[in-house]
């Protein structure tokens, strides 16, 4: 299983997944250009895209989509109700609906509902065998019923949207300060700290910091704080990292291991 955040941030938002059958997007943001030349980038040809995820309908998450699928007619699964209300991709005929699961082949899909102010919008979870990833971004809270649920994934793309302090304190107008705050907005800093502290466990190996805010955040204050939150918590797990919103990641390689 191979993962990579293409790009993840208030400009634009696509993550890629590779199993052993199938190549995967969640979400489409950016531009057509950006996702193609970033998936060659990785050595990976953009016809062989044959499942893509939607999150929720907002713009960075969905610029991309339908100037992709003109060219690349990957499967799209969203829930029924978001697709019900996206007017402009009812005459693709490849859609797929679901309600809060999806098995294809050897890959299990968790769809989570998150807490945003968006149609039906989801979170995921995606297994092949007893490897696991967990994409958690764009949303106020992460629902407690389901953390045994998330516990213990190898990998977690978690959003850590926002420093409190600066975000209270710089140029946002104060409706839009509430918004971020609010339950159906995005995850703090140290919110996303407290939630990797119940989530972390033995068979966790990389952790990615995603969607951080440009005006209020930095890629360093978002480390510290993360890092700071799990050591009250009693948690030492250093391998974390900060998803860009203008290049690709990593590959993350997830490797099963064999117990002797």
């Amino acid at each position: 299983m191979k993962v990579c955040v293409l790009a993840s941030g208030s400009k634009g938002n696509s993550t890629y997944i590779e199993t052993n059958n199938h190549h995967i997007l969640i979400d489409m943001g950016k531009n057509k250009k950006y996702i193609v030349d970033s998936l060659k980038s990785i050595n990976v040809d953009p016809k062989s895209i044959d499942i893509i995820l939607i999150s929720h309908l907002h713009s960075d998450h969905i610029s991309a989509l339908e100037t992709f699928i003109k060219t690349y007619k990957a499967k799209i699964y969203m829930p029924k109700e978001m697709f019900d209300s996206y007017e402009s991709i009812q005459g693709y005929e490849n859609i797929n609906t679901y309600s809060n699961e999806i098995d294809i082949d050897d890959i299990n899909i968790y769809a989570i509902k998150s807490s945003h102010d968006a149609v039906a919008s989801r979170n995921f979870i995606i297994e092949e065998g007893n490897n696991s990833v967990v994409l958690i971004t764009d949303t106020g809270y992460i629902r407690s019923k389901y953390f045994n649920l998330l516990k213990n994934r190898n990998v977690y793309l978690l959003e850590s949207n926002h420093d409190v302090e600066m975000l209270t304190h710089g140029p946002y107008p104060d409706w839009l300060k509430r918004r971020v705050l609010s339950d159906e907005g995005h995850l703090s800093n140290q919110a996303a700290g407290f939630y990797l502290s119940k989530l972390i466990g033995e068979n966790t190996k990389e952790v990615y910091l995603m969607h951080l805010s440009e005006v209020n955040n930095t890629a360093e204050l978002a480390l510290k704080t993360v890092k700071d939150t799990l050591k009250e918590y009693n948690i030492k797990f250093k391998n974390i990292k900060v998803a860009g919103q203008y290049e690709p990641s990593e590959v993350i390689e997830i490797k099963e291991e064999i117990k002797l």
